[in-house]
């Protein structure tokens, strides 16, 4: 039984499905740059149009002003005349080719019009069905060299979309397309959590009709039991180095927060009390964690060492607030905050105690940062259905990206991808 379900979990990884969203974007940054992306060269020969990508990942940032190229089309450098585009600061320009060996080859050029200078200059060759990867890695380009931040469309994004009964984990790209299904049941999966490389997935699976706690790669989809120990067994969260996770599980009595290995050794236990502690998430430096626990009569977020002990309250307003992640540079903490009757998602600093309120509120709930601190990736819902959403870490940018079919929940943003 088990082998059988290996194969269809590979099966689905082999032959992904392509997520048809609408995506809708509302705000801008405080400064736009100017830019105009120019159609490429040969890229209508194939099904994903590089510039059409590039062009949708800047624009979701807020950062960004897009400029009609007006008909001008230059695809090298000796074909831009700049005084042509004194309405932009920065110029994308390529080409797409088909190379002999069957492979594609995209050449980008990155101007800067007000200095008539060249910013970027890269060639990649790539499979045909790479080309969305290959435009998501030059938008990331464009993205690093104008602001100064490194960008995060390359990166990917984890989440549960249910449909009924039935349930899949799937991974994606950072915009949502490129559907994979790691894992699909008719049972109940549940908090997703990347590895700190982006190669394995931990999560919570009932496909032994209770919570249990799994690590999957996704490279070789080879599954590995973390925990299964009598109760429930939910919550996984890695630790910055990868050599540890922690878990929550309740079969010493109430729901409390344990470490383990990778492997699932050397279990052991870290917070002691008569309430629940759980969602633990650690700091960047490895020294802390973060976790919701109602010790205080509701739900709030506490801090403690790893090593155990004393735990420090850190939320003081609205009625609850749960689910913590760090930020990358760890000043800060967003989390879901409740108060009013509505879910909120909101960032709290560290230093100052403030706490800023970054959506209008609703359902609004599970926010994770992306690896460069700039977004907040959450799940909302639109009458009724859970649907992925990002605000920027400022609360200016606020984006939906909505699936045509199934209810997604729990969404977490992957980190920078390391091979």
């Amino acid at each position: 039984m088990l082998r059988l379900y290996s194969l269809l979990v590979l099966w689905c990884l082999v032959f992904p499905a392509h997520a048809v969203l609408d995506i809708e974007v509302t705000g801008a940054g405080e400064h736009q740059i100017p830019i105009a992306i120019v159609p490429f060269e040969g890229e209508t020969s194939y099904d994903q149009r590089v510039s059409e990508v590039i062009a949708n990942d800047l624009l979701r940032t807020g950062l960004f002003k897009l400029v009609d190229p007006a008909g001008k089309a230059p695809h090298d450098s000796k074909d831009v005349i700049f005084s042509e585009w004194g309405k932009v600061e920065a110029l994308s320009i390529g080409k797409v080719s088909k190379l002999s060996n069957g492979r594609i080859e995209v050449r980008f050029r990155l101007l800067d019009t007000v200095k008539q200078s060249e910013l970027v200059a890269q060639v990649i060759s790539s499979k045909d069905e790479q080309i969305r990867a290959i435009a998501h890695h030059i938008a990331d380009l464009i993205y690093e060299r104008l602001t100064g931040s490194s960008g995060v469309f390359s990166t990917r994004i984890a989440y549960i979309n249910r449909q009924g009964r039935f349930n899949r984990l799937v991974v994606a790209d950072s915009d949502g397309f490129g559907e994979q299904t790691l894992l699909a049941l008719n049972q109940p999966i549940m908090s997703p959590a990347w590895s700190p490389d982006g190669n394995t997935l931990a999560y919570v699976s009932f496909e032994q009709g209770r919570a249990m706690v799994y690590a999957q790669s996704l490279l070789t989809q080879k599954r590995i039991l973390l925990a299964a120990l009598p109760g429930s067994n939910s919550a996984p969260a890695w630790s910055p180095d990868g050599q540890q996770l922690a878990l929550v599980l309740t079969h010493e009595g109430t729901s409390q927060i344990y470490l383990v290995r990778p492997d699932g050794s050397d279990l052991r236990r870290i917070s002691y009390s008569d309430t629940i502690d759980t969602e633990p998430t650690f700091t960047p430096d490895g020294r802390y964690l973060l976790f919701t626990s109602d010790r205080g009569g509701s739900a709030q977020i506490y801090r403690m060492p790893i090593s155990g002990g004393s735990a420090e309250r850190l939320t003081f307003e609205g009625s609850n607030n749960f689910s913590p992640r760090l930020s990358p540079d760890g000043k800060s903490f967003v989390f879901a905050h409740y108060t009013g009757g509505k879910f909120y998602i909101a960032v709290q600093d560290f230093e100052t105690r403030q706490i800023q309120i970054l959506t209008p509120g609703g359902w609004e709930k599970k926010p994770s940062f992306a690896p460069n601190g700039k977004l907040v990736l959450f799940a909302t819902e639109v009458q009724g259905r859970g649907i992925l959403a990002t605000v920027s870490s400022d609360g200016r940018v606020k984006q939906k990206m909505t699936s045509q079919q199934g209810d997604i929940r729990e969404p977490t943003w992957g980190p920078f991808y390391k091979r």
